[in-house]
């Protein structure tokens, strides 16, 4: 008897997309399962935010710029694809938070704002005397009685006071996501704070001896912390099309309406054609997913989640036009008590030196976060001056810079506010009693890290060829 033909369809070819394509494909063919895989993407390349731009010697990436290394996921990955060989690590350097439009150095040893070590807490100026004898209460202080689905703003607040939140902890993290951290949902964002203080009571006794967090993992003086490609992050996304070679790749095309058909999901498709399959699975934004289910009442909370939008400004410059150390340090983040548009800045020459020709300096500047995000309507230039204008205060700069290159994210940072994980869930299980055979992944739900996109990846195509396999 011939084995039935398993006909599956991943919509969005972002990297959660590429990834659940390329493990769908491998898990397949290692248990002998005759595959017929579509991908359908909405713009005529694959990708999506990994976009990598080449220009006069430097690497200049629209989207994201590397991964943690501390996740094995994607070194797995690039192994397979036969492209570890391009991987290379990320330098080291000083970084910096801006407060009251003056730029200060992060204490050494901080982890996402947490001190870890006395001396450069203690001899640095983010806080008053007052400020670091209430942060230092945390040793103290009893561990939260509720759960780890609360605002993060609160949970440190609680545990740090109100200054070095917001001096320190804040910038750094609305610098990450992108959002507010009184909404932020901590078990969605940053769960390891919350089983750190359970454990050992004190955040700042049990960052630096928990195992399982690994603190130098996010301390930007240690050398290697994130990892790209010598070419840049589109290495991966080429790598993975070459791989998907054995499957039909519909660039430029969208699905219009999804409808239950038997045992089956039948895709109606906006260039008049329709696709039968087995098993569906949804790699795009949360905002793009909702419409396709609303006729059946389904996905209504995904309504409700927020996305902020950012732009993000490569700007280069002659090394000869800044003289500052803080030009060779990693960058810096904004608190909002400052007059700065930028709510992050990347040094790119610092961060990955291989990217930026001798003799040069590249910036890469954030704007967009929530509650400003009208910025990012903006005009490229008036958005490069706004931006040009905040490094020449956070950073003495002589010269006119090489270029610029302005790339816009509109709704592109989901927003995990308290809830998140349940609601999600929920609308998950609902989905699955009238679609059982489709499934959703990618930032919107569970982590926006790229690793954590390709781990959803990897795990959609393994319960895809399960349920397969149990139809036997």
């Amino acid at each position: 008897m011939t084995e039935r033909t398993l006909k599956a369809a991943v919509v969005g070819g972002g990297i959660s997309g590429l990834s659940a394509a390329y493990y769908l494909q491998k898990q397949a063919k290692e248990q002998g399962i005759s595959l017929d895989l579509t991908i359908i993407e909405a713009v005529h390349r694959l990708g999506g935010k990994i976009q990598t731009l080449h220009r006069d010697g430097f690497v200049i990436e629209r989207g994201p710029d590397s991964f943690l290394s501390r996740t094995k996921t994607i070194d797995s990955l690039a192994q397979e694809l036969g492209i570890e060989h391009k991987l290379i690590a990320s330098g080291s350097g000083e970084s910096f938070v801006v407060v009251e439009d003056q730029l200060h150095p992060i204490p050494k040893g901080s982890v996402m704002g947490v001190p870890t070590e006395w001396g450069p807490f203690i001899g640095s100026h983010l806080s008053s005397w007052s400020g670091k004898f209430r942060a230092a209460a945390d040793l103290v202080m009893p561990k939260s009685a509720g759960s780890a689905d609360q605002p993060l703003g609160k949970f440190m607040r609680r545990r740090f006071g109100k200054e070095l939140v917001e001096n320190l902890i804040e910038p750094i993290f609305s610098g990450l996501y992108g959002g507010d951290i009184d909404r932020m949902s901590l078990a969605s964002t940053f769960p390891a704070f919350y089983q750190i203080e359970q454990k050992h009571r004190s955040l700042i006794a049990g960052v630096k001896k928990d195992e399982a967090l690994d603190a130098k993992a996010f301390t930007t003086t240690s050398e290697g912390i994130f990892q790209t490609f010598e070419n840049g992050m589109q290495t991966l996304v080429d790598a993975l099309e070459n791989a998907l070679s054995g499957c039909t790749i519909l660039k430029g095309v969208k699905v219009d309406k999804i409808r239950h058909e038997q045992d089956k999901a039948l895709l109606r498709l906006n260039n008049d054609s329709d696709l039968l399959v087995d098993e569906v699975i949804f790699a795009l934004p949360h905002e793009k997913i909702q419409p396709l289910f609303e006729p059946a009442g389904l996905l209504k909370d995904l309504k409700e989640m927020p996305s902020t939008s950012v732009a993000t400004v490569s700007i280069a410059f002659s090394r000869a036009a800044i003289d500052s150390s803080a030009a060779d340090g990693m960058g810096f983040v904004v608190s909002r008590n400052s007059d700065f548009t930028i709510t992050k800045c990347l040094a790119m020459h610092t961060k990955w030196p291989a990217h930026v020709p001798a003799g040069k300096m590249l910036f890469k500047a954030f704007v967009g976060r929530t509650g400003d995000e009208a910025v990012v309507d903006l005009s490229d230039k008036e958005i490069e001056r706004m931006v040009l204008e905040d490094l020449r205060k956070a950073i003495p700069i002589s010269g006119e810079p090489d270029f610029t290159v302005v790339t816009r994210w509109n709704n592109s940072m989901p927003q995990y506010q308290v809830g998140h994980e349940a609601r999600t869930q929920a609308a998950k299980e609902d989905l699955n009693k009238a679609f059982p055979m489709v499934q959703l992944i990618g930032s919107s739900f569970e982590g926006g890290g790229m690793p954590a996109c390709v781990e959803q990846g990897q795990a959609a195509a393994q319960e895809a060829i399960k349920r397969h396999q149990s139809k036997k």
